[in-house]
C-alpha cells in the first residue's frame, strides 16, 4: 500500500484504467461522478485479489480472472454490508472494462459474462398529483417582480412542461433559449442522445420574462440561469427550493426537482400520450426505462377504482 492507503497497481492495468477512464469521458460521454464509481469499483476488486495473490494485481492476474473468483468477491462485498443496487453497478463497470480491454486487443476474458448482476427491486418514480404540480409551478406567479422568482418560475416550468432533468434545464445556453417564436428545443441529454422538446407558450413567457429582469449581462455561449452572484445557477438552489415548497404547499417528501419529470411523463401517459412518444420527450435510451410509468398510471388508477366505485367499498 502507499502511504495515502491506496492500492498500487502494477503499471501495464494502472495505465489501462487511465485510458479507459479516458475512453469513458470522450467516447462515452460518461458523467465524471460514474467514470469516478466505475473505477472505483475496479479498485476495490484489485484490493481484494492483492490481498488473494501476494502482490499489486496486473493485466495477467486480470486475464486469468474466473466466474468463481468474480462470484467470491460480490459475496465478500455482501458481507461488507454493500447492498445490490451497488453490486449490480461494479458488475456493468466490470463488463465495460473487459470489453473495452478487448476492443483494445489488449486481452479476451469472458469469464463475466458467465456471472448472473444481482437483481436489484425497482422503485416506482414518485410523481405529484397533477393539482400539486400545477401549484409548484405557479408560485412564483408573474405578479412578481423579484428577478430569483422569475427564474425559479422559468426553471420549474422547464422540468414540468417540457420533462428536461434539472441538469438540462440549467445548461441551457443564450442562444437557446426558448422565448417566445421558439416552441422547440434541441436538448442533448445523458451519453449524447439529442431529442426534440416541444416549448408551450406558457414556458417561453416565462422564460422570456426572466430574461427581461435578470440584472445580470447574458452572452451567447453561456448559461441563462444565474445564481444571486451572476454565476451560473447551481442545482442545489432549486433542490433548495422545492424543499421550501414542500414546507408550504403540503408536498410530500419525495416532491424533488426530478419528482416534477416524473410528473410530465405520468400526466401525459395519463391524458392518453403514446408510450414511444413520451420515450422520445424523455430521452430515454430504452423503452422498457419509460415503461415503469405505465405500472405508476395503474397503481393511481386502482386508487381512484377504490375511493370512487360504489362495490370497491362493498363488504358483501
Amino acid at each position: 500500500m502507499h502511504e495515502s492507503g491506496e492500492l498500487p497497481l502494477s503499471g501495464d492495468l494502472d495505465d489501462a484504467l487511465a485510458g479507459w477512464r479516458d475512453h469513458l469521458a470522450h467516447e462515452r460521454n460518461a458523467s465524471p461522478r460514474t467514470i469516478d464509481a466505475y473505477e472505483r469499483d475496479w479498485r476495490q476488486l484489485c484490493r481484494w485479489l492483492a490481498d488473494r495473490l501476494g502482490h499489486a494485481p496486473c493485466l495477467g492476474d486480470v486475464r486469468q480472472l474466473n466466474a468463481q473468483a468474480i462470484r467470491a468477491f460480490l459475496a465478500h462485498r455482501r458481507r461488507a454490508g454493500v447492498e445490490n443496487r451497488s453490486l449490480a453497478r461494479s458488475m456493468s463497470s466490470f463488463r465495460q472494462f473487459f470489453r473495452w480491454l478487448e476492443a483494445n486487443a489488449t486481452l479476451k476474458n469472458h469469464a463475466i459474462l458467465k456471472v448472473s448482476t444481482p437483481r436489484v427491486p425497482r422503485g416506482l418514480p414518485k410523481p405529484l398529483t397533477i393539482a400539486k404540480a400545477v401549484d409548484v409551478v405557479a408560485e412564483d406567479s408573474t405578479t412578481n417582480n423579484d428577478w430569483t422568482g422569475a427564474r425559479d418560475t422559468a426553471v420549474l416550468l422547464l422540468l414540468y412542461g417540457a420533462g428536461l432533468r434539472i441538469s438540462e434545464a440549467l445548461g441551457l445556453k443564450l442562444e437557446d433559449a426558448p422565448t417566445p417564436g421558439r416552441d422547440v428545443l434541441r436538448i442533448v441529454g445523458k451519453g449524447g442522445k439529442e431529442r426534440l422538446v416541444p416549448i408551450l407558450p406558457t414556458i417561453q413567457k416565462a422564460v422570456a420574462r426572466y430574461l427581461a429582469l435578470c440584472p445580470f449581462p447574458l452572452e451567447r455561449g453561456e448559461p441563462i440561469f444565474r445564481g444571486a452572484k451572476g454565476g451560473p445557477l447551481s442545482p442545489r438552489i432549486i433542490q433548495l427550493l422545492m424543499e421550501r415548497l414542500r414546507s408550504s404547499l403540503g408536498l410530500p417528501q419525495t416532491a424533488t426537482p426530478h419528482a416534477l419529470r416524473h410528473s410530465f411523463a405520468t400526466h401525459l401517459l395519463s391524458s392518453g400520450a403514446d408510450l414511444r412518444q413520451i420515450q422520445e420527450l424523455l430521452g430515454h435510451a430504452s423503452l422498457s426505462t419509460t415503461q415503469v410509468y405505465t405500472e405508476v398510471d395503474r397503481d393511481r388508477m386502482l386508487k381512484v377504482y377504490d375511493l370512487a366505485h360504489p362495490r370497491a367499498r362493498s363488504t358483501g
